[in-house]
């Protein structure tokens, strides 16, 4: 594995989101000095916050899974994350509602997801969960260290015989095909192959390595901080602070000044320049390369995953049994692959995902009061032709009704819309094409095929964020910040080759 030449005593941290976290902590943990340079008063990146009229809103993701890659991101500097953050189990993972008015409660539990599904659709597709379920298990295995946790060099480096057995168990088919193979039930399909939203690909043309998205949301299981997500970066933050990490917030990076082909300091709109041996940039890739003055080589365009609109909504305490997440599945579920990723339009039928982080934590809402999260898929601006400003009102509106109107009878006459954030307001935070996922992960674009987290031509700048290797989500973010850290200082013999001993290779039961 290549990593920088030179010095590498002092580092600089470009941006305090989840990957400049856990590169900061692995790198403190072996030893270097680092300085964390953040434009925002707090740490989290796309893990923001806002706080409105007694509500605590998170702004970023909310569906947290892997609390173990978490664990290692403390471990690094020799903590225990229970010591600074506790992760609830939310359960039922999701629960997922149909258009037909059917809905199943998606269990990480291999026996209450079996009982659910025979229920739900016979014990045939029950029978076929089991082997769906064995089959994400073995997909983890073979692809977490050799493929998702590792550097790559080149294609060629990705020439292992975790590859052969990878292709072997049809990880280079079509993910829709494959969860085919076990289960008929389309409502079923759509429970383990939504997840390709996340990866800005439609089931039926993402690749089938991508199902372990599936594994981590419907095997691994769900978790929620204690606090909200915005818990976790102030913890991993806290826990740098007291490994020697310095933080600087408030101050964006302007420029880097190289001798050479090293970056030998980084300079901040509060007029600091900030020697260093090293940088890691965890910036947006436009301001990535703006800021090291070139642009990505490559024979094809860099295509940007599919955006989403959200809605952050107060409103009286809903049911009890409302769950943490719910899944509101329209019923052509394929159109809406085909209006926001090819025709670039808005949803006809709208599927959307709706959060209630009050179910785990009411104190982030007033007494008597929830908070809803309401997510709609959206075409980036790259692709999509629609005028947001014009149309922002009313399709909170729209969304907000088929909310009320098929999960939370009542929501309309009491909904306070708190805040949304559509493909134009992501775009003004930086975010390539107005996109909060990043860049797509086609083949074009997947492992050694996406932008790599070292520069060429430039000696001593590592890459980390969701726009280069692993990619989109958590649990990557955090694995993103420890390989651009590998690159810095050679791979730490307590960061990799981690022990997946929460699964069951049988049940795949944690």
């Amino acid at each position: 594995m290549r990593t920088i030449g030179g010095r590498s005593d002092r580092v600089v941290v470009v941006g305090a989101g989840l990957a400049g976290l856990a590169a900061a902590l692995h790198l403190a943990g072996r030893g270097r000095e680092v300085t964390v340079v953040e434009r925002y008063p707090w740490p989290g990146g796309r893990a923001g916050r806002l706080d409105v009229d007694g509500y605590r809103v998170d702004t970023g993701p909310t569906v947290l899974t892997m609390p173990d890659i978490i664990d290692d991101a403390f471990a690094a500097v020799g903590e225990s994350r229970s010591d600074r953050l506790e992760l609830l189990p939310v359960d039922p993972a999701y629960r997922a509602v149909f258009a037909d008015g059917s809905a199943i409660d998606v269990h990480s539990d291999a026996e209450r997801m079996t009982a659910a599904i025979e229920q739900f659709a016979g014990f045939g597709q029950a029978a076929g969960y089991r082997r769906l379920r064995e089959w994400l298990g073995r997909l983890y295995r073979i692809e977490f260290d050799g493929f998702i946790a590792a550097n790559f060099d080149s294609p060629l480096s990705m020439l292992t015989p975790q590859l052969a057995r990878l292709a072997a168990i049809g990880g280079f088919r079509k993910w829709e095909r494959m969860v085919q193979r076990h289960i008929s039930d389309e409502r079923l399909q759509r429970v383990f192959t939504f997840q390709s939203l996340y990866a800005g690909v439609a089931p039926r043309d993402a690749l089938a390595v991508y199902a372990v998205i599936a594994y981590m949301d419907t095997i691994s299981g769900v978790v929620f901080p204690r606090g909200g997500v915005r818990a976790l970066p102030d913890a991993l933050a806290a826990a740098a602070i007291d490994a020697g990490v310095t933080f600087r917030y408030g101050a964006a990076v302007t420029g880097l000044e190289r001798v050479g082909g090293r970056v030998n300091a980084v300079r901040t709109d509060r007029s600091e320049r900030i020697e260093c041996d090293a940088v890691v940039l965890t910036t947006e890739l436009p301001q990535t390369y703006a800021l090291l003055g070139r642009r990505p080589r490559r024979v094809l365009p860099l295509r940007v995953s599919p955006s989403a609109v959200v809605a952050h909504v107060g409103c009286r305490a809903v049911a009890p049994e409302t769950a943490h997440h719910t899944i509101l599945f329209g019923d052509a579920w394929d159109q809406t692959f085909t209006d926001i990723v090819r025709d670039g339009r808005l949803m006809r039928d709208p599927s959307l995902l709706v959060t209630r982080p009050t179910a785990s934590d009411p104190t982030l809402a007033p007494a008597g009061r929830d908070l809803l999260y309401v997510l709609a898929p959206a075409p980036n601006l790259a692709r999509g032709t629609v005028d947001w400003a014009a149309v922002r009102g009313a399709y909170t509106d729209d969304m907000i009704d088929h909310v009320t109107e098929r999960l939370l009878p009542g929501l309309r006459d009491d909904a306070t819309v708190l805040d949304v954030v559509t493909p134009a307001d992501w775009a003004r935070q930086g975010m390539a094409a107005g996109s909060p996922f990043a860049l797509a992960h086609t083949f074009a674009q997947t492992g050694p095929f996406r932008p790599a987290n070292m520069v060429r031509g430039i000696d001593n700048a590592v890459l980390a964020g969701s726009s280069t290797v692993p990619g989109v989500g958590v649990p990557t973010a955090l694995i993103s910040g420890r390989l651009a850290a590998d690159r810095i200082t050679g791979p730490h013999p307590d960061a990799t080759g981690r022990k997946m001993t929460h699964i069951d290779t049988k049940a795949g039961t944690r």
